[in-house]
């Protein structure tokens, strides 16, 4: 196998081998612009916008040299790295109408569901079926692809086996493994995802997604009932960096009357979105939000939510704005409150982001406001599709088990803020 065949093959498989591989065809071929800009995509996150985009546009003059193929994926990998997702899936519907089924350009088919755009959501997903069509099943990539996009659509059992076609024929393709976390999820296979999870983890600990499959599992561990080691991953993997999925493990364990794991610390949150980044995408501020709700930042939530209504895009102002005011509710034990904003909000909580399971956390938010509110009946209707088709679904239990003393913070008693470990 050649070094261009084996880098591209460890990224398209989300390894920790990548980034070395990479830098290796680099070395060797420094003229090459799709390697280039496949390492910027790799690395890209911890360069600044203006050296990226330098480096970036050397690599495109360099493609347009080679061939109109690399000039087009390089083009993708710019619009990408720098954010401009709804230009990236429209520009990689005129890639793959000239490269069908081209599984290098389908590293950058997140783009339409980045988009938060219904219409292109459905697009993306429609060119990911026909394109792993024309590839055919030998091409573990696009049937991890169609794993994934399958998994996100809620058709857990097709992206079961669809995850585990693509394993069979490349037992470390990345994509897949994480679609099967997200299907079982769906099914609650509880202690049987885990042990998947950890195996093929063991095998890569350097892998792209070793903290976000780490959190599937503790996610699992919280299905079935097993609180430590979902505090124990929480606290092992998750580290400083880690806000979002640290406090959506958390929050859980507080909206399950369970005591969390080592909590973040305050003001690194505050200081996250007083930054230039802390409200740039919808769900990264939702995620900072919720690490406010497991500190019990009442007034912090409560100032974010007026940011968020004042604020121009209309997700944040319409879909934010009332998600984090009905944290801040719950936080003050104003659960009516929290469950009439909620309420009224119904499925356009999609237009926060995130993929279905991170989503989730907000309807656990209602079900548990509504339970602390005396309404049974209604938080186990909202949770009645979760417990009657997950195989286990003990975190569900918790969360409708009402609590002699619901207000406050979802959790066993207000304390001070720890940092995380």
């Amino acid at each position: 196998m050649s070094l261009e065949d084996a880098a591209v093959r460890e990224l398209a498989a989300l390894s920790g081998r990548a980034v070395p591989l990479l830098r290796d065809w680099v070395r060797e071929c420094p003229r090459l612009g799709a390697a280039r800009a496949l390492l910027l995509l790799a690395t890209g996150g911890g360069l600044s916008d203006q050296v990226l985009r330098e480096e970036l546009v050397v690599a495109y003059q360099d493609a347009q040299a080679a061939d109109a193929r690399s000039a087009s994926l390089v083009y993708g990998v710019f619009l990408y790295t720098h954010r401009q997702f709804r230009l990236t899936a429209d520009h990689l519907v005129t890639h793959f109408a000239r490269w069908p089924g081209d599984e290098v350009a389908s590293l950058l088919l997140d783009a339409f569901h980045a988009c938060g755009d219904a219409d292109y959501r459905a697009h993306g997903d429609a060119l990911v079926e026909r394109h792993s069509a024309l590839a055919g099943a030998d091409s573990w990539p696009w049937t991890g692809r169609l794993a994934w996009t399958r998994a996100e659509q809620g058709r857990a059992e097709e992206a079961l086996d669809l995850a585990g076609r693509a394993l069979a024929r490349f037992p470390r393709a990345g994509l897949a493994a994480h679609a099967r976390a997200h299907a079982e999820q769906e099914l609650g296979t509880g202690p049987a995802s885990t042990a998947f999870l950890d195996g093929w983890l063991a095998v890569d600990p350097q892998a792209v997604q070793f903290k976000h499959l780490n959190w599937h599992a503790a996610l699992q561990s919280l299905a079935c009932g097993d609180f430590a080691d979902a505090r124990r991953r929480a606290d092992e993997v998750l580290g400083r960096a880690d806000v979002g999925m640290r406090s959506a493990t958390n929050w859980r364990l507080l909206l399950a009357g369970q005591e969390p794991a080592g909590r973040c610390d305050l003001d690194h949150v505050r200081d996250l979105l007083a930054g230039p980044g802390g409200t740039a995408e919808v769900f990264h501020t939702f995620n900072l939000a919720l690490a406010l709700a497991v500190e019990s930042a009442t007034e912090d939530l409560e100032a974010l939510a007026r940011r968020a209504a004042g604020d121009e895009r209309p997700d944040y102002r319409e879909v934010l704005a009332p998600v984090v005011r009905a944290l801040a509710h719950v936080t003050a034990g104003r659960s009516q409150a929290a469950v009439d904003l909620l309420t009224r909000l119904g499925g356009q909580v999609e237009r926060i982001g995130g993929v279905r399971v991170e989503r989730e956390i907000v309807q656990d938010t209602l079900a548990r406001a509504l339970i602390d509110t005396g309404d049974r009946a209604r938080a186990a209707a909202l949770l009645h599709g979760r417990v009657t088709t997950r195989r286990h679904h003990t975190y569900e239990d918790f969360v409708l088990t009402p609590r002699a003393t619901p207000a406050g913070t979802p959790g066993p008693e207000r304390r001070a803020a720890a940092p995380a470990r």
